[in-house]
């Protein structure tokens, strides 16, 4: 009969299940003792087989007791495994749920550190890569090696790509940092030639100042002066520019040292002549001896402005000569100020001289010098011996000092031969012989001319090998020098042949950047020869760069408009049209050309922004309608298991309250399994609420035909409908309509009706009945049947035999 019913209501929803399913089995009765403990022996069994994930969630949930569904969680390591177990396990059981509630927590915890470090690697590469393009060089060593020291904590986790192209930008950055301390170094080495050219300066300036204040007779310390000078300012002048005006006093003083030296020396050398024609007086002098010492003058060549000797006065006296004029006298008072600052100048030098300070010695000395010039001949002649006193002090702590610094620069002069024999890459070798150069120069030359020469010969042979390395290098430069040339060549011609008003602005900014990028690249330069280049690059990128950035102007006021437009739909109602219209903005966004990076990124971080909050309210209504659809399917889950509890065979009233009470959730709230779920209880019911009603029905029609074996019955006791639908059974006894109730129910009739019940099923088989008959229709046939049988005007009634036959093939339809 279940399928009968779900035939007859083919349009709803699957029918419910037959009646008798729902009939309430007997409680088992509960296991004994020792199958309870075989069976947790079996589970114990399972854990500790170490089993795989889906058995070990199975345990974790339908484990026998406590301690073998926690020992079962524990084994889960699976992420999603965990999540079925923590899910099924809600309100079951709280250990188990707390426990796949902590693993999971850890498991993401895991997740969220390793995604840490990803970014954190993603991040450092990226650094790595801008500072190794960088232009910032400051603080680039310590911001260098603050990279490195945060990559040493996550280099175990980087992958193989990640770790070179990190290990590639920290070459790059090393190199710039390499060519930073090289220039630094450089620099220096400027600096320190700038201070020998100026203590070399300084040292023949107050050697001309002296031998001004006091004339000498030997050479040797002069000549050594000289050549340690020399060779210093060599040295100070090597690779560098030097200034025309310290050139210039360079060569101005050395040639009146060179001069006063020459002198000297020719006077030394005339000695005996001098004696012999400064022994004749001027008065008893021939011609012959005026000539002589005319002769002795001109050849000695004394030069002007240095005191002469007293045997060179007398000739020059003799020669017609004057001596050389005194000085002006200076006001008293000053003088005597002047003599009073010099004592107590000369006290101070004194005391330097015997803590053997030599620099502060030395600049003493001058001070007093200059104060000695300042006086006039009485109040100098006071300080006059003293002065060459503590001169001659101050020669013999600088030979002192040089002494010391012999065996120093022995050991370099042997490390410089040493140098030289050995084969070495020729930037290391010049590097090393620079350092040995350094370490000459700070220990402030030689005077011993054979010991210079010595490292200066090791020196030249040392850098012999690296000369054609640097001639090759030297042709690099000037290849590279070409090489720019021709950059700036091409440069110039994009841009008289440019159409500005249909170029391709991207196509612009990469011939922009391979520009700068091969420029960079044609390294090393000469400076010189490249500084007219340079400038004449730098102009034609800035014609390059001055529509470019026209151009990124023109397209960040349109990107600003953009997001102006965007933050104008954040409130924009309905919110559908505010996202359709967010999407197409970005389209536009794209669209969009070349703007500079910087104000992209802050454009792009306001435009993002705008559109998060558009979205943000579209996830704020969808979240909403999340938590209406989680309290009504909570609602709907309360009224189900009331429904549920309402079973077939129920009362009418019960079947319809739990309809109506169906009825009154709001299916559009609820989510799409819970909505399910409410049509397949609300079909069960209302299939279970008509056949109740059919059942009652039939009840009726029973009653009804056991109302006519009494007598007739009246017609308002009978439904409108049968009153027509009797009209085609009105020819059929009432035998013949028992017997055709008794086929459509499928019972046997008596044996006494077996022959008219044949001719019964012939008669329906020739009228296209019979077992053709849906079922659908068979419940309408009977009713006719019936119809046909009460509206029969019978006063002595029917057959109570044949009353009683139709109401058990009713029977049977009902419980079919």
């Amino acid at each position: 009969m279940a399928a009968f019913f779900q035939k007859l209501f083919k349009s709803r929803k699957p029918a419910a299940p037959d009646r008798k399913a729902h009939i309430p089995e007997q409680p088992k009765a509960d296991p004994e003792t020792d199958k309870r403990a075989e069976l947790r022996e079996e589970q114990l069994q399972k854990l500790e087989a170490n089993p795989d994930q889906n058995v070990a969630a199975s345990l974790a949930v339908e484990g026998l007791t406590a301690d073998i569904r926690i020992r079962a969680v524990n084994i889960l390591q699976d992420e999603s495994v965990l999540q079925r177990v923590h899910k099924q396990a809600k309100g079951r059981d709280k250990g188990v749920y707390q426990v796949a509630r902590q693993k999971l927590q850890d498991i993401r915890e895991e997740q969220a550190r390793q995604q840490s470090i990803a970014d954190t690697i993603t991040m450092l590469t990226r650094h790595a890569r801008e500072q190794a393009k960088s232009d910032d060089t400051k603080l680039y060593g310590a911001r260098l090696e603050a990279l490195l020291k945060q990559w040493a904590e996550v280099e175990p986790h980087a992958t193989p790509d990640q770790l070179s192209a990190f290990l590639e930008s920290i070459h790059h950055c090393r190199e710039r940092l390499s060519g930073m301390e090289a220039a630094q170094a450089a620099e220096a080495q400027l600096q320190e030639q700038k201070r020998q050219r100026e203590e070399t300066l300084d040292v023949i300036s107050r050697t001309l100042e002296d031998l001004r204040r006091q004339p000498v007779d030997s050479v040797a310390s002069l000549d050594a002066l000289q050549k340690t000078q020399e060779n210093r300012w060599l040295e100070a002048t090597r690779d560098t520019q030097v200034e025309k005006t310290h050139q210039k006093a360079y060569e101005t003083s050395m040639m009146a040292l060179r001069n006063y030296i020459n002198a000297v020396r020719q006077l030394n050398q005339l000695q005996e002549s001098l004696q012999s024609v400064s022994a004749v007086t001027y008065q008893d002098a021939t011609p012959d001896d005026r000539a002589r010492a005319e002769a002795l003058v001109k050849e000695i060549n004394w030069p002007e402005g240095f005191p002469a000797p007293e045997s060179l006065q007398s000739v020059r006296k003799l020669a017609g000569k004057p001596k050389t004029p005194p000085r002006n006298s200076e006001d008293q008072k000053q003088q005597q100020a002047t003599a009073d600052n010099l004592k107590t100048i000369l006290s101070q030098l004194e005391e330097a001289l015997e803590a053997n300070q030599l620099r502060q010695s030395r600049q003493l000395l001058k001070t007093a010098q200059q104060h000695f010039r300042a006086l006039d001949q009485r109040h100098g002649k006071a300080f006059q011996s003293r002065i060459q006193l503590l001169t001659g002090q101050l020669r013999e702590l600088t030979d002192w000092q040089g002494f010391a610094t012999e065996p120093k620069q022995i050991a370099l002069c042997e490390q410089m031969e040493y140098l030289a024999e050995q084969p070495m890459e020729p930037e290391a070798k010049s590097e090393r012989i620079k350092e040995l150069q350094k370490e000459w120069r700070d220990l402030g030359g030689s005077s011993n001319r054979a010991l210079w020469t010595r490292f200066k010969q090791a020196s030249d042979k040392a850098y012999e090998p690296c000369k054609a390395y640097f001639k090759a290098k030297s042709g690099l430069k000037q290849a590279n020098l070409e090489k720019r040339k021709a950059i700036c060549a091409e440069l110039e011609h994009f841009l008289n042949a440019a159409d500005w008003t249909a170029i391709e602005w991207k196509a612009v900014e990469r011939i922009l950047q391979t520009a700068r990028q091969e420029w960079k690249e044609a390294w090393p330069i000469e400076f010189r020869e490249n500084r007219q280049v340079q400038k004449q690059f730098d102009s034609l990128l800035r014609q390059l760069e001055a529509p470019i950035d026209q151009e990124r102007q023109r397209n960040e006021a349109l990107k600003q408009e953009i997001v102006e437009q965007a933050e104008a739909l954040i409130e924009h109602e309905p919110l559908q049209e505010a996202m359709d219209k967010a999407k197409a903005l970005q389209a536009d966004w794209e669209s969009v050309g070349i703007t500079r990076h910087r104000e992209d990124r802050k454009l792009w971080q306001a435009f993002r922004k705008a559109c998060d909050a558009i979205f943000a309210r579209r996830d704020a209504r969808r979240s909403e309608q999340q938590q209406a659809t989680k309290e009504a399917d909570s609602e709907a889950t309360a009224l189900l298991q009331d429904a549920t509890a309402v079973s077939y065979d129920q009362d009418e009233q019960s079947l319809t309250q739990a309809i109506a009470s169906l009825n009154s959730v709001n299916t559009s709230l609820l989510s799409a399994p819970m909505k399910e779920k409410v049509q397949q209880e609300k079909q069960r019911l209302e299939q279970a609420a008509a056949e109740q009603q059919l059942k009652a029905g039939i009840r009726k029609w029973q009653s009804l035909v056991l109302a006519r074996t009494e007598g007739d019955i009246q017609p308002d006791a009978l439904p409108d409908k049968w009153t027509q639908l009797s009209a085609e059974t009105s020819e059929l006894d009432d035998q013949e309509i028992v017997i055709r109730a008794e086929i459509l129910a499928g019972i046997a009739s008596p044996d006494a009706d077996k022959e008219k019940r044949m001719e019964i099923q012939v008669r329906r088989l020739t009228e296209g009945m019979g077992t053709a008959d849906k079922e659908e229709d068979a419940l309408q046939s009977v009713e006719g049947l019936v119809a046909g049988w009460c509206v029969k005007a019978d006063e002595s009634g029917a057959d109570p035999m044949l009353a009683s036959r139709l109401n058990t093939a009713l029977d049977n339809l009902t419980a079919g």
